[in-house]
């Protein structure tokens, strides 16, 4: 069959209109902004693009002057995932913390306190919220991500920040479509596998789904995971049986399919991400997200042509790829038809919905503290949706409130990770890495001196060696302060112990009021 360069023009403009690339730097280079004249309708931001509010404004304005309707998107969860805020904390909790409260309308409305956020900064499309189930305590990617590990309270706050987000103009994108909670395997080192039966999937890992579509969530995002039940031989991001058959099909989905990032070794390390993005669209997603790794022309310009290749070859049908631009393009109009909205005024609900979240043990027998204390953070490795470069923990927010706190980060043999007491305001003595838990313990005892001690952990039930350390600590100190700022699994323990189900800034901020009683 003969190809005409009017259809030759349209294929590529097609297949440059469904991805969904990154970029390094601050403002836009020029190779983006041309490749946004050629059709590509969609740009990702991350952490590395982003210095503040007026920066990022100035930048979607400059992407804007090239094409007027471009998607900008942003994985910006909130809590320990933030992007709009990497170099400091979010200024919101996290989906657990809100998961914690269960109030549904305080989600739905921050949810749409973050929306007008974005919104102000030019971000139309926002890789959130997380409708994962945490069935598997022991997940390494997804735990305080999550709204909580019952499905039913899932679902209905899933549902409440998606209307939230998008009743400020901004399309949400769910996921990590089918569920990634109960996963062992970060799927941005490994493809994760799931062995339930399809029953245990419907009632518990769809349910959230169910619930976003029932909002209208203008988008969802698939999981680089592996679920032998739906699927035995292909990932869900590149299966038309969970696609096509599931999510379009009996859950009557129309809204656009983006896939999780195609770099990552899920997915790089088992197809490429060549032919992994060809088998996306075939199998009916919409978008390809690439460029947390990746992002640069060359990786666009492979993209491309790995999609009008298979076009040409047979393997990918052209009307399925013209079928994923129609839906990138008809999500742009919706963005651009979205009320305006204006900032409003300045508001707390962030650091209320903070407070809320808190489960404070021990409190009875409390007396705030007075003199400025040792802040021991116990450092697990950042997971890579989390990213190393966001500072979390209650050292500087301690030093607000009681100035000459002195911190230090310690960790165990499996490795170190972000400290604490990165921002600014306090004095960091590093605490040092590797040894056993016990060793750690000590460390940080000696580091202490005379003292009081605040103990800060993150998910302390999946680290060994982080929950020796704190037995080794509370062993010669039992008037530690302990501050679980992960998924509170393990124990309360301490003379005052603070969960607050998740690290972001506004997390520490609440828990430092309590200890210094303010």
């Amino acid at each position: 069959m003969t190809t005409f360069a009017s259809d030759t023009d349209t294929l590529t403009r097609d297949a440059l209109t469904v991805l969904q690339p990154g970029f390094t730097g601050t403002t836009a280079p020029d190779w983006l902004l041309r490749r946004l004249g050629e059709g590509l309708a969609s740009v990702g931001l991350f952490g590395r693009n982003i210095a503040s509010p007026e920066q990022l404004a100035a930048l979607t304005a400059q992407l804007r002057a090239e094409r007027e309707d471009v998607l900008v998107a942003i994985d910006e969860e909130g809590g320990d995932v933030t992007r709009l805020e990497v170099r400091t904390g979010s200024s919101f909790p996290g989906n657990h913390a809100l998961g914690a409260v269960d109030d549904v309308e305080l989600t739905r409305e921050v949810a749409r306190e973050l929306g007008r956020r974005l919104a102000a900064c030019g971000v139309n499309l926002n890789w959130a919220p997380s409708a994962d189930v945490n069935s598997n305590p022991g997940n390494p990617v997804i735990g305080v991500r999550s709204f909580g590990a019952d499905p039913g309270l899932v679902a209905r706050h899933t549902a409440a920040y998606v209307e939230g987000l998008q009743s400020a103009g901004v399309a949400a994108c769910t996921k990590h479509f089918p569920g990634h909670g109960d996963t062992a395997v970060d799927s941005h080192h490994a493809l994760p596998r799931i062995d339930v039966d399809p029953a245990v999937l419907g009632d518990r890992d769809l349910a959230p789904f169910r619930a976003a579509i029932t909002a209208g969530s203008r988008a969802v995002m698939s999981a680089h995971i592996l679920v032998p039940a739906l699927d035995p031989d292909r990932p869900a991001t590149l299966s038309p049986r969970i696609l096509t058959d599931l999510l379009r099909g009996e859950l009557g989905y129309d809204g656009l399919i983006v896939t999780d990032g195609m770099e990552m070794q899920a997915i790089a390390a088992t197809y490429g991400i060549e032919r992994g993005s060809v088998l996306a669209i075939a199998a009916g997603a919409d978008a390809i997200c690439v460029g947390g790794g990746l992002a640069d022309d060359e990786t666009v310009r492979r993209l491309r042509d790995a999609l009008v290749d298979a076009v040409r070859s047979g393997e990918l049908a052209e009307e399925r790829l013209a079928d994923a631009a129609r839906r990138v393009r008809a999500l742009a109009r919706w963005t651009a038809q979205a009320a305006p909205t204006e900032p409003g005024p300045a508001t707390d609900i962030g650091l209320t919905a903070a407070r809320r979240a808190l489960k404070v043990t021990g409190a009875a027998g409390y007396t705030p503290l007075t003199e400025a204390p040792y802040v021991a953070a116990f450092t697990p490795v950042a997971n890579i949706a989390v990213g190393d470069e966001t500072p979390w923990g209650v050292a500087a927010e301690l030093a607000a409130l009681l100035p000459g706190t002195d911190t230090g980060t310690f960790s165990g043999d499996s490795g170190g990770g972000q400290g604490a007491s990165d921002r600014p305001g306090t004095s960091d003595r590093p605490g040092g890495s590797g040894g056993s838990g016990e060793e750690v313990g000590r460390r940080a005892l000696a580091a202490a001196g005379s003292r009081r001690i605040v103990a800060v952990v993150r998910d302390e039930h999946r680290h060994p060696w982080m929950a020796a350390a704190l037995d080794t600590v509370l062993t010669a100190r039992p008037d530690t302060i302990v501050v679980e700022m992960g998924v509170p699994q393990a124990p309360a323990r301490g003379a005052l112990h603070i969960a607050t189900h998740g690290a972001a800034r506004v997390c520490g901020r609440a828990a430092a009021e309590i200890i210094a009683g303010a």
